[in-house]
């Protein structure tokens, strides 16, 4: 190979190495819906190649134990509920080959939004993704969605993955 090909191949396998390490650090925060799940399914499909680590986040809320059904018989039952939800997200993430960690916070931590962009900080995060029902509810309009304010307080890329069409459709 000449010197000058062999300098190409160089710089193309530097450049590939440098694309691959774009997305490092995905923080997902989930809630146990839906969408939430598609989020977790998005990260597994960019982080694989990239050979990044996925942290998922939650935060117990009212609005994601109504969400996610949680039962309502004390904050000792949502805590392993929400405990259980990162279990069996991270184990779907583990299973398809990606390292996996997670982070639980209650409501008395600060809002979704903001536990989710100190996260970010904290970790050093290159993406967040996370799923949105793209409905808006009386209650989103009153008080905005935790995804919008995500959005809008990220100082890092954020992806937005849609609930399937069943679920947008069913959503009044």
């Amino acid at each position: 190979m000449s010197e000058e090909r062999a300098g190409i191949a160089v710089a193309d396998a530097a450049l590939l190495g440098k694309e691959q390490s774009v997305y490092r650090r995905i923080l997902v925060p989930i809630d146990g819906s839906p969408a939430s799940a598609q989020g977790v399914e998005e990260a597994i499909r960019l982080a694989r190649p990239m050979r990044s680590r996925v942290r998922l986040l939650h935060a117990i809320d009212e609005l994601s134990v109504s969400r996610a059904g949680y039962a309502r018989d004390g904050s000792s039952d949502l805590q392993a509920e929400a405990e259980r939800m990162l279990a069996l997200s991270a184990e779907r993430v583990r299973c398809a080959g990606v390292e996996v960690d997670t982070v639980l916070y209650n409501e008395s931590d600060g809002t979704v939004a903001s536990l989710v962009a100190d996260e970010a900080r904290g970790w050093h995060a290159d993406l967040i993704i996370a799923g949105t029902r793209g409905r808006r509810s009386l209650g989103q309009l009153l008080l905005g969605s935790s995804t919008e304010r995500i959005v809008r307080g990220s100082c890092i890329p954020v992806l937005l993955v849609h609930a399937a069409g069943s679920e947008q459709a069913g959503a009044g």
